[in-house]
């Protein structure tokens, strides 16, 4: 399914919806809205289900990504208001504020983000059979649609031909835009109550410690983060480092602000281009790329199954998976009995980070090892992940379990393997573990 094109006609009365964009940067259609429109309002909507509980007995969206997206809003309000516009935060759905909203204010359009999971898809859905004019584009992936080798139903399933058919194909990835020159003038809008989240009680062992200036929510912290990465040799060192489990300069740390749109892929992309072109390429350059490109292809995988994605199947013919509420508790608690596990879980808990290598090893035993659904695993993901997103979180686990697209027909870490080749002397599991 191919995004609309986010074209108000010239002179309109714009409503633009942030969602998983929350940047002025590169972002095409908050630029495109801005050239046609005579006033724009930007408006963000805290949907209570965000908050609610899952039938895993948690709630869907913990405190360290609510405290990471808090933030995020925070600063893209005070960018908004530095260019004389503002950020109306709304409390409710969209479909339940919206439509009000642009009836009230005699709007024109709503302009938004094109996200292809089906929750998001089923809002837009419910706006436009309220009667509301949304225009679309999809915008937070490297490539634009319309330059791939394939259309959005044929992307390739397994990851391998999809890279090295775009890679063939010499897809570029469009330049990075600007923030917008101007924002139309905001018309007249009702005050949006005051949200204060508390202090953030960050662990000093963290690896992403967002309670910090250098990682906190929004396009300024994000955009500095970037900065400093690509100007040091990080980068250089990036593929002997990534599998490390600790430390906030073993991995390149983008993924929070990329979950939340306050980064994009193209930013990260282009400053990479700069980095190799003083530096020159290396092995851990060239596999950020590939990283962006496994992040392109779940993204792209919505677009061809969409619903599918999210069935206790998956895409595979296997039966429902069995479950264990016992068990799959003690693996939330970190109380499993496996060090390395229960010290990847309590990480996740304290701190909602956890290292790309111990989140394939504690998922993997989840499935695997301790025989509980996948579902719920990628639900307490979801919920504590300060980086959640929903693309590759589903496309993530679905591979491990082998009900999506992996070849080899899912992935069973050995849990002391991998404790050998990644924690030998055991100062991960000291840390998390005493």
């Amino acid at each position: 399914m191919t995004a609309d094109r986010p074209a108000p006609r010239a002179g309109a009365r714009t409503l633009y919806w942030f969602r998983n964009d929350l940047r002025l940067g590169d972002n095409p259609a908050l630029a495109e809205a801005c050239a046609a429109s005579s006033a724009l309002l930007p408006v963000f909507c805290h949907d209570p289900a965000q908050d609610a509980g899952t039938p895993w007995g948690f709630v869907r969206r913990g405190p360290h990504r609510q405290r990471f997206v808090h933030d995020s809003l925070s600063d893209l309000s005070n960018q908004l208001q530095a260019r004389g516009s503002r950020l109306l935060q709304l409390s409710g759905r969209a479909l339940d504020v919206l439509p009000a909203l642009v009836r009230e204010l005699q709007m024109d359009a709503v302009v938004t983000e094109d996200i292809a999971a089906p929750e998001e898809r089923d809002e837009v859905q419910a706006l436009r059979a309220a009667g509301l004019t949304v225009h679309t584009r999809d915008q937070s992936g490297l490539f634009e649609q319309a330059d791939l080798p394939f259309a959005p139903t044929k992307v390739p399933d397994v990851f391998t031909a999809f890279r090295q058919a775009v890679e063939h194909a010499m897809v570029r990835v469009p330049d990075v835009l600007p923030v917008p020159e101007r924002l139309p003038p905001v018309p007249a809008a009702p005050d949006d109550p005051a949200r204060a989240l508390p202090p953030a009680s960050e662990d000093v062992r963290s690896s992403f410690p967002y309670a910090t200036p250098g990682f906190a929510g929004g396009e300024t912290a994000g955009l500095a983060h970037l900065q400093r990465y690509f100007q040091g040799p990080l980068a250089r060192h990036y593929k002997a480092t990534r599998n490390q489990l600790s430390g906030t300069n073993c991995s390149t740390k983008f993924s929070p602000w990329l979950a939340c749109g306050a980064l994009s892929a193209r930013q990260i992309h282009a400053a990479l281009q700069v980095h190799e072109a003083w530096a020159g390429a290396s092995d851990g350059s060239r596999w950020i790329v590939f990283e962006l490109l496994w992040r392109e292809h779940f993204r792209l995988l919505h677009r061809r199954h969409g619903r599918a994605l999210y069935r206790a199947r998956g895409l595979s013919n296997l039966p429902a998976p069995p479950h264990h509420a016992a068990a799959f508790a003690r693996w939330r608690q970190g109380n499993t009995g496996e060090p390395l596990v229960d010290a990847g879980m309590r990480e996740l808990a304290a701190t909602g980070y956890l290292s790309n290598r111990l989140r394939q090893v504690v998922a993997s035993f989840l499935i695997h090892d301790l025989a509980c659904d996948w579902r719920a695993g990628a639900a307490w993901f979801e919920s504590t992940l300060v980086d959640f997103d929903v693309h590759s979180n589903q496309g993530n686990w679905l591979y491990i379990a082998g009900r999506g697209t992996d070849p080899r027909g899912g992935r069973r870490f050995n849990v002391e393997k991998q404790t050998r080749d990644h924690d030998a002397d055991g100062a991960y599991r000291a840390l998390w573990l005493t």
